[in-house]
């Protein structure tokens, strides 16, 4: 069963780290561009913000959370225009974002393990919804460090996204339209401090996906190409499963391209 209390507190520490690095940084960082085609420094908190403000509303007011939907000008754009809403003046964006997730995990604190709170496409229980908002605070964290040539030290935190990114295996093939495998895959990742290996699906499965969990984390929020990593795949589905890994809800993301080689 998951401890909540525990969860919640890893995504306090997982939006703190990333609070940190942009904190004190001048304007014009802020306009720096990130991996993100279109999207700036700005734009990765703002779209955070937004994310933490629709997921409370999911939390406390379904009914708004369904009109915030229904309302939105084009679907094809609901995440770039929720980050433009968003955006402020670096003082003014922070104090929303810090206002928001502190209102979302308290919201997520009182709401029954049970319960199903709407989001798109899909319904998410309680920890669930934390789990997917630590895993975007991370995903957009790199995007962030990426563009200030930071590298981040990675933590125990990431189990909860290497665990979700095993959960939606089924979800990144039909994402892409291609049908969601019967086999099951076995992976085995060695935790960020080389001290234990966290592992998820059948010891006997004849498909495999072994490497660093941090390297696996990079795959399933598609920040960074397969070729890029050191991800071994033994089997078919295992191996198709790189080219399509996608821990977050939605259509296929366009991933990122490999590193150029000499």
């Amino acid at each position: 069963m998951v401890d909540a209390t525990a969860l919640l507190a890893d995504l306090t520490a997982e939006s703190d780290q990333l609070d940190a690095l942009v904190s004190g940084l001048p304007p014009e960082d802020w306009a720096r561009p990130t991996p993100a085609a279109g999207w700036t420094v700005a734009h990765q908190i703002a779209h955070l913000a937004w994310t933490d403000h629709v997921a409370g509303l999911a939390a406390t007011d379904p009914d708004a959370f369904y009109a915030s939907v229904l309302s939105a000008p084009d679907p094809a754009r609901l995440v770039d225009d929720g980050a433009d809403s968003f955006l402020a003046s670096p003082a003014a964006l922070l104090a929303r974002w810090r206002d928001g997730r502190t209102a979302l995990a308290a919201a997520l604190a009182a709401t029954p393990a049970g319960e199903k709170l709407p989001w798109y496409g899909t319904r998410m229980s309680p920890a669930s919804m934390a789990t997917a908002r630590l895993m975007e605070t991370w995903a957009h964290g790199e995007d962030v460090a990426d563009a200030l040539g930071v590298t981040r030290a990675p933590t125990a935190r990431l189990r909860h996204v290497a665990h979700l990114g095993f959960r939606t295996l089924g979800h990144g093939f039909a994402a892409h339209g291609r049908p969601v495998p019967a086999d099951p895959v076995r992976v085995e990742l060695t935790a960020p401090a080389g001290d234990e290996v966290w592992a998820f699906g059948p010891a006997a499965a004849t498909d495999r996906l072994t490497g660093p969990a941090l390297d696996f984390c990079l795959l399933v929020t598609q920040r960074r190409h397969r070729a890029d990593l050191s991800l071994v795949a033994t089997g078919p589905v295992a191996d198709e499963w790189l080219d399509v890994a996608q821990a977050f809800a939605g259509p296929p993301g366009a991933g990122r391209a490999a590193e150029a080689r000499p």
